[in-house]
């Protein structure tokens, strides 16, 4: 999972120019505006792209999730029902705000959360919101979360940080809720190195978030402050690399696709080994390409150490939010399914930079462990 290389491009101007153009106006005015014609275009571009009517380009995913919280009204002590399946950025900024975690465990046979479950704990609480994942490219069930959440008139944030590109039912993820998000951090399917956006077809909302977003500066000739504001933004140059980077958005998923499709033919041989696929009414970007081991004689973290001393780089599955030390004291709803996942899942690599003799290296150094 090594970050991506950074492109940057308009539609006007190379790649070397561009880079160029900001270098000097460093150089001759010591000023590079903070926020700009890059920012809005990159969020126009992404709306366009997505199917949504607004976005707020912002320092980061997590960003893009703490600012849909305060959108939504959630306040200390209100509950917040989230998949315990994720990376804790998915739910940190539920406690920046003082707020209750309550953790929805995975569906059988899928990384995401289980609408079953998500139902049996609507039975029971009242969350001010709920956050669904669509970990590693793979879309969850979103359109019966979303019918879940309509139910309970509940809103729906989207964490679509590992998704952008992934289709559901024709749809782009990050659209079906009430706000979506994604994350252009390093390693994401394209970067601004660190960078996220918020989207929703709430004009008001997103209205509000930038705002907030921008230290909640008061319309006045000085400084005026009368809520407390975040330094959230997304800057000029980042967003610049955006744009650039959303130019080479289908190739990167195709590449990903064909490193997924690779690993799978490669693999198919050793019964022990598994994977989660997109299902018939998606299109993945599978952004990580992970296998499921049901074996007594090779363990994920054999695997792991095996190709870390060919100097590969490897990771374990997300461990669930549940079982994290900082969240113990947090109700899960299920649990068992995200610790399977856990416990036999590994994540390959899935660098789009690597070459096909890289890719069969990988393959070739797992299938001798069962040699």
């Amino acid at each position: 999972m090594v970050m991506e290389r950074i492109f940057l491009a308009t539609p006007h101007m190379s790649e070397e120019n561009y880079e160029q153009e900001f270098i000097q106006q460093a150089f001759d005015t010591n000023w590079i505006a903070p926020l700009g014609e890059n920012v809005d275009n990159f969020e126009k571009e992404v709306t366009e792209l997505v199917g949504v009517k607004h976005a707020c380009a912002l320092a980061s995913g997590t960003a893009a999730i703490h600012l849909a919280l305060k959108a939504v009204g959630v306040t200390k002590d209100d509950i917040v029902f989230v998949q315990s399946l994720t990376f804790s950025a998915t739910v940190n900024p539920i406690v920046y705000e003082e707020a209750i975690p309550v953790f929805i465990d995975s569906e059988p046979g899928q990384w995401n959360m289980d609408p079953e479950q998500l139902r049996q704990a609507f039975r029971k609480y009242q969350p001010k919101a709920v956050i669904a994942v669509h970990l590693y490219g793979l879309s969850a069930k979103i359109d019966e979360i979303k019918a879940i959440c309509e139910e309970y008139q509940v809103p729906l944030i989207e964490d679509a940080a590992e998704s952008l590109g992934t289709l559901y039912k024709d749809k782009w993820t990050g659209a079906y809720g009430d706000y979506g998000i994604f994350s252009f951090n390093g390693n994401k399917i394209i970067t601004t190195s660190g960078g996220g956006m918020l989207v929703s077809d709430n004009k008001e909302g997103i209205d509000k978030v930038r705002f907030w977003a921008t230290q909640a500066r008061e319309k006045a000739p000085y400084y005026q402050h009368e809520e407390i504001g975040y330094n959230y933004r997304l800057s000029n140059i980042l967003a610049g690399i955006g744009r650039g980077q959303l130019k080479v958005l289908d190739d990167r998923i195709e590449k990903k696709r064909q490193i997924f499709d690779r690993y799978m033919e490669g693999l198919k041989d050793i019964e022990d080994i598994s994977f989660i696929k997109e299902s018939e009414h998606e299109r993945s970007n599978y952004w990580l390409s992970a296998i499921l081991l049901d074996s007594d004689k090779v363990t994920p973290k054999q695997i792991r150490e095996t190709l870390e001393e060919n100097n590969i780089e490897s990771r374990p599955v997300w461990k669930p939010m549940h079982l994290q030390p900082v969240f113990i004291e947090y109700k899960v709803f299920g649990g068992q399914v995200s610790e399977d996942l856990f416990n036999r899942g590994l994540c390959l690599p899935s660098d789009t930079k690597m070459t096909v003799e890289e890719q069969d290296r990988v393959i070739d150094i797992i299938k001798s462990l069962w040699s």
